[in-house]
């Protein structure tokens, strides 16, 4: 990867010989491993066993989790935070497991609208919820930084299954818990 980097500076025209860019294609390298670095992670190994009988049946909601993720069309970042919702069926996931999902699905090449739905799919999954909610809300560079240079735009995706998806009421509460307006 780091030859990767080397090139790439190089076909731009920068010398790699110039003091601040010397060591750039290995801290560049070691940047793009971090960035990407859920593909080299495992659920199981991020659940770690946290999931808790409960007899919890009301909705349990983590706003506004950090994420960084990479725009797969251009290698650009996306930065944004997620809102996450389950109603738990006797089981709880532990709270800072829901922040861990989100950011394995983050690290990786993507596009929101997918991984709005890898989180909300994976909640479901490892939960066996009623229903899970997931929007995720985020300024993406390939949008702000090239092309039509929009600053001041947002994306915003949601997933809603199960109850979520059916029950108008338990959407609301969510939002509404979320801070979205409705």
């Amino acid at each position: 990867m780091e030859q990767a980097f080397a090139k790439i500076i190089e076909s731009i025209g920068e010398d790699l010989q110039r003091d601040g860019l010397r060591d750039t294609p290995k801290r560049a390298a070691k940047a793009f491993e971090f960035l990407t670095q859920g593909y080299r992670q495992s659920l199981d190994a991020i659940v770690n066993n946290a999931l808790f009988e409960s007899e919890c049946s009301e909705m349990v909601v983590v706003n506004n989790i950090e994420l960084y993720s990479m725009c797969e069309h251009h290698l650009l970042p996306f930065i944004g935070r997620a809102h996450v919702a389950y109603i738990p069926q006797g089981k709880v996931l532990g709270l800072s497991k829901v922040a861990r999902i989100v950011d394995m699905f983050a690290r990786r090449l993507q596009i929101q609208e997918t991984l709005t739905k890898q989180i909300a799919d994976t909640i479901m999954q490892i939960t066996g919820a009623a229903g899970v909610g997931v929007i995720i809300e985020a300024k993406h560079l390939c949008m702000m930084m090239r092309g039509v240079e929009k600053q001041n735009s947002n994306m915003r995706t949601s997933a809603m299954l199960g109850i979520f998806r059916t029950e108008q009421t338990t959407r609301n509460e969510f939002l509404s818990l979320s801070g979205i307006s409705q």
